[in-house]
C-alpha cells in the first residue's frame, strides 16, 4: 500500500541522509521538498517522479503551512508514494507534527523517518560537542522565531543552549539571557549552512556575538549555540581543515559517470557543482558492431578505449545470439577504469597501457607482431584515429565500430552560463568532448575566467586549441590523478603541468 512518508533530509550534507530515506526517495512517485533539503537528494528519485517545491524562507513562503498540509492530503489520496522531504528532522522544529496530524484526520497512512537534526550536524562539523563530561550534561533546543514569548529566565541559563531561527533577533535574545543572569563572557557561536562546504561560523561570546554577526553580514538560516562547549571548537574542528574546504569545483563529466570524481572531491571538502557537458547515448547505427559480434571469434585482439565502450559493447553482445564464450582474442584496455569495467564481467585484461592514451596503448603493443592480425575497436562515434591508423600501418586489419555517441545535454547553455557567472574555483575536464561542448555552450571567454584541471595531454591540447589556459594537468591520466593534481596546487599555489 502506498503511503506518505515524512522524511528528514538531514542538516545539509546529502550523505547524512538515512538509508531508509534514500530507499524511499528512490521509490517515490511524488516529492514535496523544503528550501533546506539538499537539491542533490532529488536526483535520487526516479526521473518520472513529480517534484514540488514547498519551501519557506523568511518573508518568502511558496506555500503556507496549511496549504502544504492540504497538498500532502491531496497527493496521499492519489495512491502514490509521497515523500515529504524536510530539512533536518521532521519532529524537531520542522512542523512535521502538524503535517502528521493532517494526515491522521484525513485517514491517510503515513510514516515518519527521522533525520539528523541541524544542531547535531553542526556540532559534528564545527567541533563543538553539545554534551561533554567536563562542561555540560544538559542541552536545551529552543526556537528564537518568537523570542518575546519565551521566558529566557528559565531557559537562558541552560548549560548548552541551541537556538533555532534566532539570528535576526539575537541582539535582543542575548540581552535577555544576560539580564536573566547568564555571564556575558559565555562562549557562543553562529553557524550558517552547517555541514555544507560553504559552512560559515562566527565565534565570540554571548556579549560580543551580536556585533560580530552584524559585522560579518551573516544572513539566515543560521543556528546559534551558547555554552562552554563552544570553547572546544579550536581543538576539535576538522571539517574546515579539509584541503579543499570552501573550493567550488565544477565537474563536467556525463551525469551517470560523475559520481566517482564528485565523491572524491566532496570527501576533501569541496563544494561540487555537477555540470554534465556530455550525454552518453547509443550508437546511431549498430549494424557494423552487430556484424563484428556475429564474427567475434575471428578477432585476434579486442581493444577498448573507455568504460563506455565496454558497457555498450557488452549490451550489444547480450542482445546477440553469442555470449562471452565467443571471445577468442586478447583483450586490451587503455586505462584502469576501462579495465575495471571489463573485470566487473569477469573479463581479464591481457594488455593495459602504461600511459592512458592511445599512444600508450600502442607502446604496450609494440612487442607483438600485428601483421595480418584482426583487431576490433569498439569506441565512440567521434574519436582520434591515431590508434587504428598506426595499427593498420603495422599490418593489422582493423574494424572500428561505433559503440556509443556523445551529445550535448539539453539546456546546457543556460545552466553553464549561470554556473560560470558564479565564478567557481575550478572546472575539471576529463575528455576533449567535455571541453568542446562547454565552449560551444558558454563560449571560451567564460571558461578562461576559471582555473582548469585537465585529466591528460589530449584534453589539455583541446583547451589550448581554444586559447584556454591549462591550470593543472594530471600526471597519471585518471580521476584520482586529476584530484591529486588539484590537491598539489592547493598545497603550493603553483600551477604544475
Amino acid at each position: 500500500m502506498k503511503k506518505v512518508y515524512l522524511v528528514g533530509a538531514g542538516p545539509g550534507d546529502p550523505e547524512l541522509l538515512t538509508l531508509k530515506g534514500r530507499r524511499l526517495l528512490e521509490q517515490a512517485d511524488c516529492i514535496l521538498y523544503d528550501h533546506l533539503a539538499s537539491s542533490d537528494l532529488l536526483d535520487l528519485a526516479p526521473a518520472a517522479a513529480e517534484r514540488i517545491y514547498v519551501g519557506k524562507k523568511k518573508s518568502n513562503h511558496s506555500m503556507s503551512q496549511e496549504e502544504i498540509c492540504a497538498l500532502l492530503v491531496e497527493k496521499g489520496r492519489q495512491n502514490r508514494q509521497v515523500v515529504r522531504l524536510k530539512g533536518g528532522d521532521p519532529f524537531i522544529f520542522g512542523r512535521g507534527g502538524e503535517e502528521a496530524e493532517a494526515l491522521v484526520e484525513a485517514g491517510i497512512p503515513f510514516e515518519v523517518v527521522p533525520g539528523v537534526t541541524s544542531p547535531l550536524g553542526i556540532a559534528a562539523y564545527t567541533g563543538v560537542p553539545l554534551t561533554h563530561r567536563d562542561h555540560t550534561s544538559v542541552v536545551t533546543f529552543i526556537t528564537g522565531h518568537q523570542a518575546d514569548g519565551i521566558d529566557w529566565g528559565k531557559v537562558g541559563t541552560a548549560e548548552t543552549l541551541v537556538i533555532f531561527m534566532g539570528l535576526s533577533q539575537f541582539d535582543s535574545i542575548a540581552a535577555k539571557i544576560i539580564a536573566a543572569g547568564r555571564a556575558g563572557s559565555t562562549p557562543a557561536m553562529a553557524v550558517r549552512w552547517g555541514t555544507r562546504p560553504d559552512q560559515e561560523v562566527i565565534t565570540g561570546t554571548l556579549e560580543t556575538l551580536p556585533a560580530l554577526i552584524h559585522a560579518e553580514g551573516m544572513k539566515p538560516p543560521a543556528t546559534i549555540v551558547v555554552g562552554d562547549v563552544v570553547s572546544l571548537r579550536g581543538r576539535l574542528s576538522w571539517f574546515e581543515k579539509l584541503p579543499l574546504f570552501g573550493q567550488k569545483v565544477v565537474v563536467t563529466r556525463a551525469r551517470d559517470q560523475a559520481g566517482t570524481l564528485s565523491r572524491q572531491l566532496r570527501q576533501l571538502g569541496a563544494a561540487v557543482v555537477e555540470l554534465p557537458t556530455i550525454e552518453i547515448v547509443p550508437a546511431s547505427d549498430y549494424g557494423p558492431l552487430d556484424a563484428a559480434i556475429a564474427n567475434l571469434g575471428s578477432y585476434d585482439w579486442l581493444i577498448f578505449t573507455s568504460a563506455n565502450g565496454v558497457k555498450y559493447f557488452l549490451e550489444r553482445l547480450d542482445a546477440s545470439a553469442a555470449d562471452l564464450r565467443a571471445i577468442r582474442g586478447k583483450i586490451c584496455a587503455i586505462g584502469p577504469a576501462t579495465r575495471d569495467a571489463l573485470e566487473q564481467f569477469h573479463i581479464k585484461v591481457d594488455i593495459l597501457a602504461a600511459q592512458y592514451v592511445a599512444e600508450g596503448l600502442l607502446r604496450a603493443l609494440a612487442d607483438f607482431s600485428l601483421e595480418g592480425a584482426k583487431v576490433l575497436i569498439a569506441r565512440a562515434a567521434v574519436a582520434r584515429d591515431v590508434l587504428p591508423d598506426e595499427l593498420r600501418r603495422r599490418g593489422a586489419r582493423v574494424d572500428v565500430c561505433e559503440a556509443y555517441r556523445t551529445i550535448q545535454p539539453e539546456g546546457l547553455a543556460e545552466r553553464a552560463r549561470e554556473i560560470l557567472a558564479a565564478r567557481p574555483d575550478w572546472i575539471t575536464f576529463t575528455s576533449s568532448s567535455t571541453v568542446e561542448n562547454l565552449v560551444a555552450a558558454a563560449g571560451a571567454a567564460a571558461v578562461r575566467n576559471v582555473r582548469t584541471a585537465s585529466i591528460g595531454p589530449i584534453t589539455s591540447a583541446t583547451l589550448e586549441k581554444n586559447d584556454i589556459p591549462v591550470g593543472v594537468q594530471a600526471s597519471v591520466y585518471t580521476v584520482p590523478g586529476l584530484v591529486e593534481r588539484i590537491l598539489n596546487f592547493q598545497g603550493t599555489g603553483i600551477i604544475e603541468q
